[in-house]
């Protein structure tokens, strides 16, 4: 009989391609879990791992078999929720994740009322790049994701919006553009942009808005975060579009200024993504109620 544990061994293989980071992922010692391994080639009779000194790699037979170990560890999970749920609906780990560019700006808005609303829930917060959580949504290993929507790589999943965020222009106090009364993005025609690097959905979002506008972006460097921004305005080497969220609590500067559009503005729209058929719904709607009431009027488009 295969076990869970041997299927957990294969899916950390073929996650992170090297024996000692799958056993410290699984918590158990790299021997045992490449003794593991061994017999469940010998049980499968199969060789499902390629072995080399220096990295490890799946064979084809497998990488199919990795796929199916995926699915059934994901039905595991499920399993294992719906029990839980059965038996306390808000009770439990619930593991959220969220983008750089959103959660040190939301998290302290939200934390405490979310452990205020649900008392018997752990809380395991996440910060990594859309791609990767929309990735760890797909496997299970994320319950709820907050981030703003992208119709072609989230459809797949149910959304529940949470609020409209607007993007102001931040500019150095000197820029003609600084402060200018009914600011509408058809001003930042013909102006140079400093942008995120590739991989952040808000460099796409914020460049989209900019070439519609007339804009280009600046080829010259690409932050790898918002404050990495900020800092690159505030040193008068550019603009930027920032989310509001990310400006409201800013003290005056001398050196950094932002300023509104009038409509439309320029916005992106921040939702709650669960997997279709998420046996928690009962969390999810608290979840998403009390955020909801949280970010009401906060960093929202007038």
């Amino acid at each position: 009989m295969i076990k869970l544990r041997d299927l957990e061994y294969l899916d950390a293989i073929e996650k992170f391609k090297h024996f000692g980071k799958a056993a410290d992922a699984c918590h158990v010692s790299q021997p045992t879990l490449s003794a593991q391994l061994r017999k469940l080639e010998e049980q499968l009779n199969l060789t499902l791992v390629e072995r080399h000194p220096r990295n490890v790699m799946l064979t084809a037979a497998g990488a199919a078999l990795a796929d199916k170990a995926r699915k059934v560890l994901n039905t595991a999970r499920e399993f294992e929720d719906t029990a839980r749920t059965l038996a306390d609906p808000l009770a439990g780990d619930l593991h959220i994740g969220l983008i750089p560019t959103l959660a040190p700006y939301l998290l302290p808005h939200i934390t405490m009322p979310i452990a205020q609303a649900l008392p018997h829930v752990h809380l395991y917060l996440y910060e990594k790049q859309t791609k990767m959580l929309l990735q760890d949504l797909d496997n299970g290993e994320m319950d709820v994701l907050i981030l703003p929507w992208l119709d072609d790589e989230m459809k797949r999943f149910e959304r529940y919006k949470l609020m409209d965020e607007a993007l102001v222009l931040a500019t150095p106090p000197n820029h003609p553009l600084c402060g200018k009364p009914n600011m509408r993005l058809s001003d930042l025609k013909d102006e140079t942009i400093l942008t995120l690097e590739d991989g952040h959905c808000l460099r796409d979002q914020a460049m989209g808005y900019c070439f519609t506008a007339g804009a280009d972006e600046d080829k010259r460097f690409k932050a790898t975060s918002l404050e990495t921004l900020r800092y690159m305005v505030a040193s008068g080497s550019g603009i930027t579009l920032l989310p509001k969220l990310s400006v409201i609590n800013q003290p005056e500067s001398p050196v950094i200024r932002y300023t509104e559009f009038v409509d439309p503005q320029p916005t992106r729209e921040i939702v709650i993504v669960i997997r279709s058929n998420y046996p928690r719904m009962e969390a999810v709607r608290t979840l998403v109620s009390t955020i909801r009431k949280a970010v009401e009027n906060l960093g929202a488009a007038e």
